[in-house]
C-alpha cells in the first residue's frame, strides 16, 4: 500500500498534542497543518495514569499521562461531526491490545466514511511479530501509519511496511527524571534536544526506501525543511504547537 494522502503543506500535529478533533478556530501554527491526528484512542475507556506528571530538563521535558480517553465509541459520538466538517484530512490514532480489537476499531472508523487514515501506536515492548500482526489487522480501506517506538525504529520499520503500513512515524523515546520528592518520573520525551537523533533516523529510513513521517524535536521551520530534505514524506509537530517556533 502506498502513501496516498494529499497533504498541503506536509505538516501534521503529533498524536496527543491537539485533542480529538480540529478546532474550528484554528489560528497560527495550527492553521498551517495539512492533516490532523487525534489524541490516542483505545476501544475501552482509559483513565489517567496514577503517577502522571511532567518534569523538565534543559533540552525538553518528560511527560507521563497514561493516554486517557473515553473509548472509541464515545470519541466517535462526540467528534465525528467535527471530523466531517474539518477542512483537512483527519487521522485517528488507535491503541489496541490485540489483532481482533484493532480490526474492530478500524472497521468502526471505515463505516463512518469521514476518516482519511489511521495511525496505530505500537507499545515500547513491541517486537517484529506484534508489529506485523497489529498492522496487518489494521489494513483495510484506509491507509495505515505505524507509529513505532523510537528506540526500536530501525529494527521494526521493515516489519511494519511489509505488513501493509503505508508509512512509519516516529514515536517519542522514553526516559526518566527525578520528580517531586525524588520519585522517578518515567514517560515520553519531548523537546529540541531530540532533533539530531530524529533527523538521523529519518535519513536512515529514507535511504532504506522506508516511507517515513518525521517527528520528535521539531521546533523550527529549519527542522521541518531538514527532515523533508532528508526524505520524510511529512513532518509531525508536538509541543512546538503549544509554545511556538523557537
Amino acid at each position: 500500500m502506498k502513501f496516498d494522502l494529499s497533504l498541503n503543506p506536509p505538516l501534521m500535529n503529533a498524536a496527543g498534542s491537539l485533542g480529538f478533533s480540529p478546532s474550528s478556530r484554528g489560528s497560527g501554527m495550527t492553521a498551517g497543518l495539512g492533516a490532523f491526528i487525534t489524541n490516542p484512542v483505545s476501544l475501552a475507556p482509559r483513565s489517567p495514569a496514577q503517577n502522571r506528571g511532567l518534569q523538565t530538563f534543559p533540552g525538553g521535558f518528560v511527560l507521563h499521562t497514561g493516554h486517557p480517553n473515553p473509548g472509541l465509541k464515545a470519541v466517535i459520538r462526540r467528534h465525528a461531526p467535527r471530523w466531517r466538517r474539518a477542512q483537512m484530512p483527519v487521522i485517528v490514532h488507535l491503541l489496541a491490545q490485540g489483532d481482533d480489537e484493532m480490526a474492530a476499531m478500524v472497521q468502526m472508523l471505515e463505516n463512518l466514511g469521514v476518516i482519511s487514515a489511521v495511525e496505530i501506536g505500537l507499545p515500547p515492548e513491541a517486537d517484529k511479530e506484534l508489529v506485523a500482526r497489529l498492522v496487518h489487522a489494521a489494513v483495510g480501506e484506509l491507509p495505515v501509519l505505524a507509529r513505532l517506538p523510537f528506540e526500536r525504529l530501525l529494527e521494526l520499520a521493515e516489519a511494519a511496511t511489509r505488513a501493509g503500513a503505508a508509512a512509519v512515524s516516529l514515536g517519542p523515546p522514553r526516559g526518566a527524571l527525578p520528580g517531586p520528592g525524588g520519585r522517578l518520573l518515567s514517560g515520553r520525551l519531548y523537546g529540541p534536544a531530540l532533533f539530531p537523533l530524529a533527523l538521523a533516523a529519518v535519513d536512515s529510513l529514507a535511504k532504506d526506501r522506508i516511507p517515513v513521517i518525521g517527528a520528535c524535536g521539531v521546533y523550527r521551520p529549519a527542522h521541518v525543511e531538514a527532515m523533508l530534505a532528508a526524505g520524510a514524506l511529512a513532518v509531525q509537530l508536538d509541543s512546538a504547537l503549544w509554545r511556538g517556533w523557537q
